[in-house]
Formats: C-alpha cells, structure tokens, sequence
C-alpha cells in the first residue's frame, strides 16, 4: 500500500522543469498551469504563489497518479490515487498521507473501507475478502485488528475482542440455524523438541467454548455438527 514512485522532486531545488500556465505579478507559477518536471514526473491543475494548490493531477513516472486536492506541494484534501501494482486509495488526505475516511482497493480484489491516520487502517472500518467474501466490522489499530470487532462468513460469524489480527478472549460464534456459542480464545504453549534439543514452546491459538444456547432442541444436532467443522466440542458434553 506505499506510494511507490512518489517521491517527488523538490521544485524549491535545482530546475523547476517546463512549465506552461499562469503566473502572479512576482512571476511565480499561480492559477492553471501544466508543468513536466525534470524527473519525467507531470502535473496539470491549481498552483497558489509557486506551490500546488486547489485541485490537480500528479502523473508519476513509473505509471502512479494522483488526482485530487493539494495545499503547499502536499496532497490534501479528498483526492483519488491509482498505484503502479493496480491497487486505488479514494478518500481523504491529510498532508500528504491517507487520513480520515477513505476506500482503498487491493490488487487482489479485497477492499477497506473506513478510517486511516497516518497512512494506516486506523479507527473503525471494513475489510471484505473478495475470495470468501467474508468480512471484518470493527476497530483498527495501526493497520491491525484490535480492540472489538466482528468476522461475518458465509453461514456464521464471530463477535468478540481481537489483538494483533487475531481474536483474543471472550467472544460468541452466531450461526444462522439460529444458535450461538459462548466461549473465549486462548493462546496454549506446546512444547516443541526432538530428544536432547531444547524444548522450545510454540503459542497455538485455542477456542475454549463454555455455553451455546438454541432456539430448539432440534437446532442441537445441527449444532454439534457446526462444532465438529470448528475441531470444536460441544459444551456440556
């Protein structure tokens, strides 16, 4: 998700490249004008007393665009980005990196869209899963899931505390023959070693139900057959 290429030449140093547009009465770049710089790169909009200002397209080099608000040199504002892997940003900039709300779409067909601070998922937001279709709802943290969220799948979903993009604690699976399952998810040490090499404990993620609850007792078979696709027991057997 880097803005590959898109560093860009400082038009305060050395050449200032070609430029054809408007100016102010102390020859500066101001009002409509295109300009190519000396790196190849090109942009074509609003400049404000020399800088990029007001609305314009940056075109980078190795194929990047930008196009959208600025303020001072620096994308700001609502704007849309095309990365060179086929990937786009659309949304809200600050400074120069995604902040505030905005869609951001893989190369692999996954989307998120949500909140960003500082160029990462951050705050609350959706990422869909073009391949399953599956869904996180919930809070982001430095471009990772934590805090409360919720993983919605094809025929069931889970509610309940992530840490570090995995579930961790107390949570429920809801499925949609109308039962839920109560537990939490544990981090279990097993022991890893061959003969006389040290033993090294390997954290293997656990889910440890405690209750379910169903609207029939009909929905109990379907249940413990829900339990066994999750390598689950049913609790209270």
């Amino acid at each position: 998700m880097s803005d590959a290429g898109s560093e860009e030449f400082d038009e305060e140093r050395g050449s200032l490249g070609e430029y054809e547009g408007d100016r102010n009465e102390a020859g500066e770049r101001h009002g409509q004008g295109k300009a190519v710089l000396p790196n190849g790169d090109t942009y074509q909009g609003c400049y404000e007393s020399g800088k990029r200002s007001g609305q314009g397209t940056y075109k980078f080099k190795n194929g990047a665009r930008y196009a959208g608000e600025w303020c001072l040199n620096l994308k700001h504002g609502q704007g849309i980005f095309h990365y060179p892997d086929g990937s786009k940003y659309e949304g809200s900039w600050l400074n120069d990196q995604r902040h505030g709300l905005g869609v951001y779409s893989y190369p692999n067909g996954d989307t998120y869209d949500g909140e960003w601070l500082h160029h990462q998922r951050h705050g609350q937001g959706t990422y869909t899963y073009q391949e399953t279709g599956s869904q996180y709802m919930g809070t982001w943290v430095q471009g990772k899931m934590e805090s409360f969220g919720e993983l919605v799948h094809l025929s069931h979903r889970y509610q309940g505390n992530f840490a570090n993009n995995a579930p961790s604690g107390p949570g429920k699976y809801m499925f949609d023959i109308g039962c839920e399952q109560h537990g939490e998810h544990l981090y279990i040490d097993q022991a890893k070693g061959d003969g006389e090499e040290e033993e090294l404990a390997v954290s293997t993620l656990k889910w440890k139900p405690k209750s379910f609850s169903s609207l029939s007792s009909r929905h109990t078979e379907e249940l413990q057959w829900y339990n066994h696709i999750l390598n689950q027991p049913v609790a209270g057997d």
